[in-house]
């Protein structure tokens, strides 16, 4: 068994205690143990539950989560579908990575830029040459037709500075 989480969870919660850990642990076990490694996966579970509640970290992310999917929304980006919010996270100057993978640090920083991005006029599609719409968030050329439908026009970055300007 792996205890990525439980150390994760508790580490943010009490630190490096020791003492602690051993006193969780046997009250998750009815005294039988002190060990996370002699605990079942019943007891284990119910234990990082536990610290996850007292944590508040899992309410966090879903609050800022539905955040940021909200100020997709309203800059045009289709939050019902996964990987054109995850293209869109992915670009360096919005999250350098995928929507699922941000936690509640990265998606407090993703929520400033998605309101600066707002600010600033919000977000521009910019065509080359043949009418082809290309993102400079997408980073690749797709050869789309004249006369594409706006639905499906890509979107680009607008650079907004350094923050704080108007």
């Amino acid at each position: 068994m792996n205890y990525h989480r439980f150390y994760a969870l508790f580490r943010r919660l009490y630190g490096c205690d020791e003492e602690l850990k051993a006193t969780l642990v046997s009250n998750f076990t009815d005294g039988r143990t002190t060990h996370l490694s002699e605990m079942t996966k019943r007891e284990y579970d119910a234990l990082c539950n536990s610290l996850d509640e007292r944590s508040g970290w899992r309410v966090r992310l879903k609050r800022y989560r539905s955040v940021c999917l909200n100020l997709m929304q309203h800059l045009g980006i289709d939050t019902t579908d996964w990987a054109r919010v995850n293209d869109f996270c992915r670009h360096p100057r919005i999250a350098g990575r995928e929507f699922s993978l941000l936690g509640v640090e990265d998606l407090q920083q993703l929520q400033v830029k998605l309101r600066a991005i707002q600010r600033k006029g919000g977000l521009n599609v910019k065509a080359y040459g043949d009418g082809c719409p290309q993102a400079v968030a997408d980073g690749c050329p797709q050869a789309k037709p004249a006369g594409t439908v706006a639905s499906e026009d890509v979107y680009m970055v607008v650079p907004i500075g350094k923050g704080g300007e108007a």
